[in-house]
């Protein structure tokens, strides 16, 4: 245990301003997420109230606090959804989330400069995972960001991951847009139909439940397709 504690340091060490930032972005997300999740019924009605600029304080917000891993991406979305309803959420909450990943790949670049190519090269093992991820073409390696973002991955961690190993930023913004969208949508339609089920006729819920229950479905399985994907590319490794 105490080896195992001293290689991490170690690492932490060499990865500079990129150590805290990896452990800010695993951790500070989920603490934001009781925050937010106690002001929704605040929150929601006041963007609600101010039309357009309640969208543009929802957007600009959403790229600040995710790019910062302040808060996590599908609580925005589900917020998105709450304030502005489908047609308007859900548009506003993808672009918040595009921003947001150009943010904390900005950042991440800046933060972690070559570093973790230096500790890649160094280990056998990363370097061939790292040769299989991102060591062919730009199409290769706008599928593997898509199967990462599909697989249910952290956002602000793979953020200053993909940012650090120098992905290519065209990929990386593309892949994303294509691999996360699907569980914005979901968290935005669980938000959207969650606001009307309340006063909704009993069989209306149950369509809503039935949708619900669909979509969840959908981007789980998604995402294990992802992850295993990911798995087979890398060999396992």
């Amino acid at each position: 245990m105490g080896d195992l504690w001293r290689r991490a340091k170690e690492v932490l060490r060499r990865l500079g301003p990129g150590g805290p930032l990896a452990i800010v972005a695993a951790t500070l997300p989920t603490l934001g997420a009781v925050s937010l999740a106690f002001t929704f019924n605040l929150v929601g009605p006041w963007l609600r109230s101010l039309d357009g600029v309640g969208v543009a304080i929802y957007v600009a917000g959403f790229v600040l606090s995710a790019g910062l891993a302040i808060l996590p991406t599908h609580l925005q979305a589900a917020l998105g959804g709450w304030a502005f309803g489908l047609i308007v959420g859900l548009p506003s909450a993808v672009g918040g989330v595009i921003g947001a990943a150009t943010l904390g790949y900005v950042i991440g670049l800046r933060a972690t400069g070559d570093r973790v190519l230096r500790l890649i090269a160094e280990k056998p093992t990363w370097r061939a995972v790292y040769e299989a991820l991102l060591g062919g073409s730009f199409w290769r390696c706008l599928l593997i960001v898509v199967l990462i973002r599909a697989a249910l991955t952290p956002f602000a961690l793979t953020n200053l991951v993909l940012a650090a190993t120098r992905v290519h930023p065209v990929a990386y913004i593309v892949g994303t847009l294509i691999g996360i969208t699907p569980r914005t949508a979901a968290a935005v339609f669980f938000a959207v139909g969650l606001q009307q089920v309340t006063a909704a006729h009993p069989q209306q819920r149950w369509v809503w439940f039935g949708g619900l229950a669909a979509t969840v479905a959908a981007v789980l399985v998604i995402g294990h397709l992802a992850s295993r994907a990911v798995a087979k590319v890398t060999g396992g490794r």
